[in-house]
């Protein structure tokens, strides 16, 4: 019966828990992102002023729109896109939110294949 007692408390504490996730901190500001691509760890910046985003990526910089879903989601999407692929909008949502960090998800819009990544508030 103590067994029992002692899994159902352990059970009961481990479902309630949930991840801190203060995205309205994280609209507005100055942020990095790094990804390994191959060996090389490639780092972008970007500012988000609530419905604009312009990333900053190897010296140049592109202007895309934001649409808030919600609090934690929003879809980008390229305002001049320069070929095919970037026709395609990403939707991003914040998983959980730190500090000054937040761990996200991404995918195009429409598809089931989803990464992961965590960018950093710097302003």
């Amino acid at each position: 019966m103590r067994i029992i007692l002692t899994l159902f408390s352990a059970l009961l504490l481990t479902s309630c828990y949930q991840p801190e996730r203060n995205c309205e901190n994280f609209k507005n500001g100055t942020f990095e992102f790094e990804a390994l691509v191959g060996t090389e760890v490639l780092k972008t910046t970007f500012t988000r002023n609530d419905s604009i985003e312009i990333d900053y990526f190897k010296g140049k910089s592109d202007t895309s729109s934001v649409r808030w879903i919600n609090d934690c989601e929003y879809i980008v999407k390229k305002i001049n896109p320069k070929n095919i692929s970037e026709k395609n909008a990403i939707h991003m949502k914040i998983l959980t939110t730190d500090a000054d960090t937040y761990i996200f998800e991404y995918s195009i819009v429409g598809e089931a294949n989803k990464q992961r990544g965590t960018a950093k508030k710097i302003k």
